[in-house]
This record gives C-alpha cells, structure tokens and sequence, in this order.
C-alpha cells in the first residue's frame, strides 16, 4: 500500500479529477483541492468528504487558472503555509468545443492554451519549493491522445501542431500558438495538450540536469465524456453544440463503446498520483488506448513526434516562462 501523501489537485471539482479525489480520500491520503472561486471549493471539498466517507475533509483553495493574478494570490498562501506537496496533479482542463471566436483569460490569452498550460506552469513554477520540500516529489499531468495526430482522436479535424510558436511572441498575441491558422477551438484545444506533453517533458530534462530527478508523468485518460449539463469540462462550450455533444456521447459510449468511465480514469489518475508502481524518476507518458469495444489497456507509451521534440520543448518551456512573467532556468 502507498504512504500517505499529500496532493494537491485541480480539477478536482467535477469529472476525473473529482472521481481521484474520491479514491484519494477514502484512502486516507491529504488533499489540498484548487478550483477557480470559493463557491465551487468549498462544494467540491463536501461531495468529496460525502462520496468518500472519510472522517477527514480535503483542504480547499482558490485558484482561477484563467487568470495569473489569482494562481500568484493562491500560491503565495500556499508558500506562507510551507506545507510540503508530495504530488502535484495538474489535472484542471476546459474546452469550449465549436466556438467561432476565442474566448481569452484575464490576461488575454487563448481560454484553452491559458488555463491548461499558462496556468500550470506558473502554478508549477511557484509550488516547486514545496515539492522540492517532499521526500518524494511527483508530477503528474492529464493530457490527452489528441496531441498526437496519429491517434483516433487526434485524426478528426485539424491536427495538433505547435509550428514555430509564433503566436507567443510578445506583442503577436496568443490566439493560436503557431501564429498562422485561423483560429479553430478544437485546434486550440490539441495544442494545449500537446504543450502540457512538452511541458513535462522539458521538466523532468530539467530536474535531471539539476540532479534533483523525480516522476514526471504526463497520461491520457482516453476518451471519457464528462456530462455536460455539470459545468467542468465543458462549461465554455456554446449552447448549440449541446445536442450534438449528446449524441456524439451516445454513439461513443453505448455503440460504439470507445469511451472509458470517468469513474475508471479517475482511479488511474488516483495511482498515478500515489502508487509505487510509478514511483520511476524521469519523464513518461502513459496511454490509456482502446484494444476492443469496451476494453482498454493502461501502458507507458510513445508520444506523438512533435511531443518527443527537445528544441520544441525547449522553446516551449522559455517562452510560456515569459508569457507568466519567471525566469526560464527553473528548475
């Protein structure tokens, strides 16, 4: 059995990250859950405590991810604590799936590539004393088959290509991350996912090259269709494209029977987390790939090309470390 540990998680209110933080708590580890204001925290920390059945509550904290000023405010309370973090789970992701325009965070950012990347980073870049401060460090970040364009997934529409990063250049604006593509919300949304994969990647390089090496897991749960009518997710989506989501799910789940249960990905996001059996210090990437109709089989797996790119990486790495305002040689 795993030590207790403490994790601090997003998107830990609703879908995947919710269903881990159920097994977590019930396991007896400490949970310190982030979610983006103080309503949907102190929610979140009851239906866990309820579903869970444990004596003791998850912590809870605001930290709006759509907006940098609010994941400073949050990580400086968390810093003046000094509570060591055993595992930080960067789980938090939206999609706002057939908008004809972006929609932008309070910093003007692209709402897909600032929460599930900008947001991360900065968080992860002001929590590292405290993972640091752990005696076994871990970072775990839920991304998603569709970064790579040889994927099922990752086959339907445009595919997920960074380019040059020439839409994150100060001054040119973040609408698309490549600089050159109209915009397009499901593009926008593969790209955010690819960059969570380099963003790891480039992570665990850079604690090795510090000699401070400790897991770096990056994983796609699969396909899970969280309900739409709970917000999470999918909550930026338009209205209109509701319908369509609905039978999209049925078609998935219950004929064709593509999807795995989000009560399935959240227990794997939940060993991922706390289980020796990925205890492995470096970089990996663990797939959770369909093998029949209503199977599927969790492996560590290649990422996609792009995903396997230093340069790329590299580059990724400076100029997201410029767009939120640290310096790029954290680690």
């Amino acid at each position: 059995m795993a030590a207790t540990r403490h994790i601090l998680l997003t998107g830990g209110n609703s879908g995947i990250g919710f269903e881990a933080a159920v097994v977590l708590c019930r396991a007896g580890h400490r949970l310190t859950l982030l979610c983006r204001d103080r309503a949907t925290a102190e929610a979140a920390g009851g239906r866990v405590l309820e579903r869970a059945g444990a004596s003791t509550p998850p912590a809870t904290a605001v930290c709006d991810l759509a907006d940098l000023e609010s994941v400073r405010a949050c990580t400086t309370a968390l810093l003046a604590r000094g509570t060591p973090i055993d595992t930080l789970v960067l789980n938090a992701g939206l999609q706002y799936a057939g908008a004809s325009e972006p929609r932008r965070t309070a910093q003007g950012h692209e709402l897909s590539f600032g929460v599930n990347h900008l947001g991360h980073v900065l968080l992860t870049h002001q929590l590292g004393p405290l993972l640091t401060a752990g005696p076994s460090p871990r970072l775990v970040v839920t991304a998603s088959e569709v970064h790579d364009p040889t994927t099922a997934g990752g086959k339907v529409g445009a595919p997920a290509g960074l380019g040059e990063l020439a839409g994150l250049v100060p001054g040119q604006g973040t609408t698309m991350v490549n600089g050159t593509d109209k915009f397009n919300a499901d593009k926008a949304y593969k790209d955010s996912k690819l960059c969570n994969v380099l963003f790891a990647r480039e992570f665990a390089r850079r604690l090795e090259a510090g000699g401070t090496p400790y897991p770096v897991i990056a994983w796609s749960p699969g396909l899970v269709i969280p309900p739409t009518s709970t917000g999470g997710f999918w909550r930026y989506s338009r209205q209109s494209n509701e319908l369509g989501q609905r039978l999209f799910a049925l078609a998935a789940r219950s004929l064709l029977r593509l999807t795995e249960s989000v009560e399935n990905a959240g227990a794997l996001l939940a060993a991922l987390a706390v289980d020796d059996a990925y205890a492995a210090s470096g970089f990996t990437y663990h797939r959770n790939r369909v093998t029949a109709p209503g199977r599927h089989l969790f492996e560590a797996s290649a990422t996609s090309t792009e995903g396997q790119d230093p340069e790329l990486a590299r580059q990724l790495w400076e100029a997201s470390a410029a767009l939120v305002g640290v310096g790029a040689d954290w680690p």
